[in-house]
């Protein structure tokens, strides 16, 4: 029997309720601060609390390589996967500056990098695999790796769940993950990489026709394989071209909603992995806030499929959870409005309409 397919907790409906009366006797027009009020009524669901708060953010990044590499679709070389996992640690990255501002837990985890055996202080290092395998050619993961991965991310919610995180941020790190995350989405919605498929780390025009080419023809390859997994067709997308890293992100998501644990859902690759967990277990979705639009091509749509509307429009398409962690501020104050205005008795403001 599979983790992932455990039931999942449930919102509390009272409590929010109990908010959306709240919002409503706050000293402004009902309505008027819009997402900013949605916000805080869904997290009060969650926390099961009138008043919800962003006090202890859990943000991890899961790192992995990937094997389509060898087909020249990034503008990078493999080595920034192993760069990058240094950086994180030692404060120097984007995410860990976004931490250091939210006072945020930063866990990074390898779950798979291509490179000699390494120690990097405040680097988690399971790796399952060496990279997955090139998916041009052959599955990029077992069902054994990408079980193990998924693992991973459930092992990283535990852990946030027992440090007392009341929100958590699933980030990702690995040089051609964008080719992996399309190929995915592409079995996912049924659609051709021409639909799904960006630049990623901003490769050239000949480069990313040459992209979507790959992936087309590796949806092929694999398709028989994914069609046969009735019951588990977006486990066998995920094992055919996905990540590990992204593998990690999905156990994470999922793992969050089984124990209550409310998660901001990054960019393209993660929103990837939210579809994927909510294809696995559609439940999930109930625990996702959604934190920016990125740039990169394809995200729309796939936000489209999660029926998400994101807090934030900010054209970036970095990755690494970055945009989730920029959603970290306007949440904080989502929050601090809900429970800090003054309601019309406490003002001493009429509030019927004329």
């Amino acid at each position: 029997m599979n983790w992932w397919q455990d039931s999942v907790k449930q919102p509390n409906l009272d409590a929010k309720a109990q908010a959306e009366q709240r919002q409503s006797q706050l000293t402004k027009p009902t309505g008027s601060l819009s997402e900013l009020e949605n916000v805080a009524v869904q997290l009060a669901g969650l926390q099961n609390v009138q008043k919800p708060s962003v006090d202890a953010p859990w943000i991890c990044i899961f790192a992995g390589d990937h094997g389509v590499m060898e087909e020249n679709i990034s503008a990078y070389p493999q080595a920034v996967t192993r760069q990058m996992l240094q950086n994180f640690a030692t404060g120097g990255a984007c995410i860990s500056v976004i931490a250091k501002e939210y006072n945020a837990t930063l866990q990074v985890i390898d779950c798979g990098s291509v490179g000699d055996v390494y120690s990097y202080a405040g680097v988690e290092r399971h790796c399952i695999a060496p990279g997955t395998a090139n998916f041009s050619e052959t599955k990029a993961m077992t069902e054994e790796q990408c079980a193990q991965a998924m693992q991973l991310g459930y092992d990283s919610a535990e852990k946030a769940i027992e440090q007392n995180a009341d929100i958590y941020i699933a980030g990702e790190m690995g040089i051609g993950n964008t080719c992996a995350a399309s190929a995915v989405a592409c079995y996912l919605l049924n659609e051709p990489a021409e639909q799904l498929t960006g630049v990623g780390t901003g490769i050239r025009a000949e480069q990313l026709a040459h992209k979507k080419q790959v992936i087309d023809q590796a949806v092929q390859l694999h398709r028989d394989y994914v069609a046969n997994g009735t019951e588990h067709d977006a486990f066998r997308a995920l094992c055919a071209v996905g990540g590990l890293e992204i593998a990690a992100m999905t156990g994470a998501y999922i793992r969050c909603a089984q124990r209550g644990l409310p998660v901001i859902v990054d960019g393209f690759i993660s929103s990837v992995s939210a579809l994927i967990a909510v294809c696995l277990n559609p439940a999930v979705r109930q625990w996702m806030l959604f934190g920016h639009k990125s740039a990169e091509y394809g995200h729309q749509r796939i936000l489209s499929e999660l029926n998400a509307s994101p807090l934030l429009q900010l054209n970036l398409r970095l990755g690494e959870g970055s945009g989730a962690g920029a959603a970290l501020g306007v949440i904080k104050l989502a929050c601090s409005l809900h429970n800090n205005m003054a309601t019309f008795a406490e003002a001493a403001v009429t509030g019927e309409k004329v």
